[in-house]
């Protein structure tokens, strides 16, 4: 078996320069014409992860999913000895209406508290919780540092939220030894040394290390192995499985799938046709087929698309109300989109109501664009042609997405104001020189102002009228 692991090692660093080698005159000719590089590293990043693939097909990888136990609330009671011992929840600011539960420790989990519910919620549950705010600048330096265990024992670490990484540590086993006496060691070293504590889950894949984490909590090691599928992992509700969520699992129970086993054994063309390209990578998850790479911090997968939204602090009843937040947000949006080299060719809105139920829409757009006025304009057509305000928006989240490169060629419209388009690129472009030269601050939208500077404004100003009012 080692022989064949060394073969297929070889073989692949071969393809990978040879593969080079070929695209070497290729990626000369389009240097000299000055193109972007942003194809170029998708193409090598698309190369190298799929030469990976098959490397992780043919052999038999150990993958650790480590997971910091209720780690917000853990640094808090770590940094404030006072807090240990009591029903501690780290929870968002009711002013800014984010009165929800970001993370609690185990004694408010044993009374039923539960992360995203609000507040008055938990405290009906648990009457003597304590409600702390989050310090995200302490959560930071804490994952930074439990990282830097993390790559004593590998270079292949992906992060998987600030809290959650996988480790790849095929490689490493005849460094350190058993693949259980590496994550024992981990989560020790990591209590000892940081004061924090983890969940490991060791198996053969990401999907399934991810999933051994969560069956064992907290400060616990768990091993999946390919032969414990049927008998630990089939067993399990299908909401435990990777990428099953809120609306998917409700699908699942309408079709009467229960379990993780009932989803590898409902048929690929069930899944394939009420879920599309996504129901098939569950049903292969859940017959624990996945063959996708622990993707070092530097082979980041290629942007796709660009986001912004805001939780708003009160309720919005109409397009009126909701035009400033939408141009605010396409104003970040148009500025990551530069800062990246991109164009959008298509727009979407999310708008989220008072009962958190969440609408989104899109539209393609005529020609690439990501001037913050385009963006908008298309935005706000979305909203007005498909939301009817039966219920007021409490939370809107503008993206761009199907990305180009600033350089690529595109189909011309003849309806399509290029001059103006092109006039729109070069403010947008002096806008984020000011900003980033004297700060956000500096120049401000009208029309992006709250209520009582518009009417302070107002009264100083009376010809003053708003812009996109």
């Amino acid at each position: 078996m080692e022989n064949v692991k060394n073969s297929v090692e070889k073989f692949s660093s071969s393809l990978i320069l040879l593969t080079f080698l070929c695209l070497k005159p290729l990626f000369k000719t389009f240097s000299d014409k000055k193109l972007p590089l942003d194809k170029f590293e998708q193409m090598f990043y698309y190369i190298r992860t799929n030469v990976r693939l098959v490397v992780n097909i043919l052999t038999e990888r150990v993958i650790l999913h480590c997971d910091l136990n209720n780690f917000f609330a853990s640094v808090e009671c770590y940094l404030d000895p006072m807090l240990r011992g009591k029903n501690v929840a780290v929870c968002g600011s009711v002013e800014e209406r984010h009165g929800i539960v970001l993370a609690k420790n185990e004694n408010a989990k044993s009374y039923g508290v539960k992360t995203g519910e609000a507040i008055w919620e938990a405290r009906l549950k648990c009457p003597d919780l304590v409600c702390v705010s989050p310090h995200y600048d302490k959560y930071i330096e804490f994952s930074k540092r439990v990282k830097s265990i993390y790559d004593e024992y590998t270079d292949m670490v992906e992060p998987f939220g600030i809290d959650e990484c996988w480790l790849d540590i095929t490689g490493s086993l005849l460094l350190f030894g058993d693949k259980i006496k590496i994550a024992e060691e981990i989560r020790e070293r990591i209590k000892k040394e940081i004061g924090l504590t983890i969940s490991v889950g060791v198996s053969f894949n990401k999907i399934l290390a991810k999933l051994a984490s969560d069956i064992k909590k907290p400060d616990a090691v768990t091993l999946i192995e390919e032969k414990d599928l049927k008998t630990k992992v089939w067993k399990l509700p299908c909401y435990d499985l990777l990428g099953v969520g809120r609306q998917t699992s409700k699908q699942f129970r309408a079709m009467g799938i229960k379990t993780i086993g009932d989803i590898a054994n409902t048929p690929e063309e069930i899944m394939k046709r009420i879920f599309g390209k996504s129901g098939i990578t569950l049903r292969n998850y859940a017959n624990g087929l996945d063959f996708s790479p622990v993707l070092r911090e530097s082979e980041v997968p290629p942007v796709k698309s660009v986001s912004r939204g805001i939780t708003c602090k009160r309720d919005l009843y109409s397009c009126d109300e909701i035009s400033p937040v939408v141009i605010s947000l396409s104003e970040k949006v148009s500025h990551s989109l530069r800062k990246h080299g991109f164009f959008a060719t298509t727009v979407r809105v999310a708008v989220k109501d008072n009962q958190l139920i969440v609408k989104e829409f899109q539209k393609k757009l005529k020609t690439p664009a990501r001037a913050a006025d385009v963006l908008h304009k298309n935005a706000m057509e979305l909203i007005k042609n498909n939301y009817l305000f039966h219920l007021p928006v409490r939370a809107v989240t503008v993206f761009a997405g199907d990305l180009v490169g600033d350089k690529s060629s595109y189909q011309l419209c003849f309806d399509e104001n290029y001059e103006q388009l092109d006039k729109l690129e070069k403010l947008d472009t002096q806008v984020d020189l000011l900003r980033e030269k004297f700060g956000a601050d500096i120049l401000i939208r009208a029309s992006t102002l709250n209520l009582y500077e518009r009417e302070r404004i107002k009264s100083a100003f009376p010809s003053f009228k708003p812009l996109n009012s």
